[in-house]
């Protein structure tokens, strides 16, 4: 019995091997799988079977759902053309880019509201919620039990008493401590509650490593609300060493809200097996609700493309003066490092915020490793020492930013289901951009020469974790 199972584990693994040198997407994320499988026997292969399998090229382990998301993609068209006319080629840019990668246009006549904490976007999420007449269309990765969940339950079923449909979609994993009890309870006030993507028998091994990972919520098809807030209390009080989680969402009125509604339409058909929301009374024609350009960048790995990288990476090659981000999770892909590298080289003033407690060791060590040598480009990183910054933005030339779900790593670029929403307003990214300075006035600036002297054991520890960065 042992013979045959070391002759089982060495097919596999030579199988995996195989597999990984022909459809390997890059050679620093292949090396990372070939460690990984030769240096932790029978775990390694399962791992790789899990999470690191490029399902986009080997047909044997495709994902049927994936290739039906693609298909749906294509048949229902990302929204109407815009007549937006962008002044500069910069910004023409950015946005053919992403219509380009992502199929979205950008459109114009949008009112936008920066939601800069969780307080105030409950508040504003709740007054909107309130004043629903049709329907309200919920999609978290998280939705976790405490007050929130238990405000969102009330509002819900006086909303349906009053004849408002309520739809709410969920990731299984982010969400797995939502309850059957708690599901149960939405169900049987009339709440249509289902899971992207859920864990079962027989289908875990090709689901567990595509997350659901956007913020999404339309009312009535005319207010729209996204970006890094979750049904959550740690985004109102404080939730252990980490503390209240601060994060960044968007409220957007206007014809940019379709779009929006179109990523949480077609995520919800297959999270319910076929209710198809494509009618008219679920998309109204919404006039001006002001003068903001909004594109709304979705992608996932039923897209062609890598998308939300190719929003970051454009907007870094596009910027002529300066480049901000703040995100929880930085680690970056060698595209990503690169452009920044080469900005910061050419005179643009580029500046990292991220947290200096993070929810994970590897994260910490992660992202730890790429800052020598950003800082030794001239880019400016800032650690927040109280604040869990969890906002996923950038700003570029005070005139462009980005407010969503989307972190700088390979996970966000590739496995996960995520959305941004595209800004083009200088006001807007002025306002941004004050708040990040605030932010990165109370937090510490790593200096290039006090970083290099940190304690051996770090680097070691930064060394192997960037090892496995790719697979992250």
């Amino acid at each position: 019995m042992t013979t045959i199972l070391f002759i089982f584990y060495i097919l596999i693994t030579l199988a995996s091997l195989v597999t990984l040198i022909l459809y390997g997407t890059r050679p620093s994320k292949s090396f990372s799988w070939l460690l990984v499988i030769i240096m932790l026997p029978y775990i390694g292969v399962l791992l790789y079977v899990l999470f690191g399998i490029n399902r986009r090229k080997i047909k044997f382990f495709k994902l049927k759902k994936i290739d039906e998301m693609r298909a749906y993609n294509l048949f229902h068209a990302n929204g109407s053309d815009s007549s937006v006319q962008f002044p500069s080629g910069k910004i023409r840019k950015i946005s053919e880019v992403i219509k380009g990668s992502a199929g979205s246009f950008a459109v114009n006549g949008n009112a936008v509201a920066i939601l800069d904490n969780g307080v105030k976007t409950f508040e504003a999420i709740f007054s909107a919620l309130e004043k629903a007449e049709k329907f309200i269309h919920i999609q978290f990765y998280i939705f976790e039990d405490g007050e929130l969940l238990e405000k969102v339950f009330w509002l819900f079923e006086r909303k349906i008493k009053e004849g408002v449909e309520v739809r709410v979609i969920y990731d299984a994993v982010g969400s797995f401590s939502l309850s059957r009890k708690h599901i149960k309870r939405f169900r049987k006030i009339g709440v249509k509650i289902y899971s992207t993507m859920p864990l079962r028998f027989g289908s875990i091994l090709f689901t567990i490593n595509y997350r659901n990972h956007r913020k999404i919520i339309v009312i009535d098809g005319k207010t729209g609300f996204t970006g890094g807030v979750n049904i959550s209390d740690k985004y109102i009080k404080p939730a252990g060493y980490l503390g209240i989680w601060d994060d960044m969402h968007v409220r957007i009125q206007g014809p940019a809200v379709e779009n929006l509604h179109r990523v949480f339409v077609k995520d919800y058909y297959f999270a319910s097996s076929g209710e198809d929301l494509w009618q008219p009374e679920y998309f109204p024609k919404n006039g001006e609700e002001g003068k903001v350009p909004v594109q709304i960048v979705a992608g996932g790995p039923d897209s062609d493309f890598s998308s939300v990288m190719h929003q970051y990476a454009t907007m870094i090659n596009q910027a002529e003066r300066s480049v901000c981000i703040a995100n929880p999770y930085f680690i970056p892909n060698t595209t990503i490092l690169e452009n920044l590298k080469m900005a910061a080289l050419g005179g643009i003033e580029v500046k990292l915020l991220v947290p200096k407690k993070s929810d994970t060791s590897l994260v910490k060590y992660s992202m730890h490793s790429y800052f020598e040598e950003l800082l030794h480009a001239g880019v400016k990183i800032y650690e927040h020492p109280v604040k869990f910054l969890h906002s996923k933005i950038i700003i570029v030339d005070n005139e462009i930013a980005s407010v969503g779900s989307g972190n700088f790593d390979n996970r966000s670029y590739d496995q996960n289901f995520e959305v941004n929403a595209l800004i083009f307003d200088k006001e807007i990214a002025v306002d941004l951009r004050e708040d990040f300075e605030r932010d990165c006035s109370e937090a510490k600036k790593l200096e290039l020469e006090e970083f290099r002297k940190r304690p051996l054991l770090n680097k070691i520890l930064e060394g192997i974790a960037r090892i496995f960065s790719p697979l992250l």
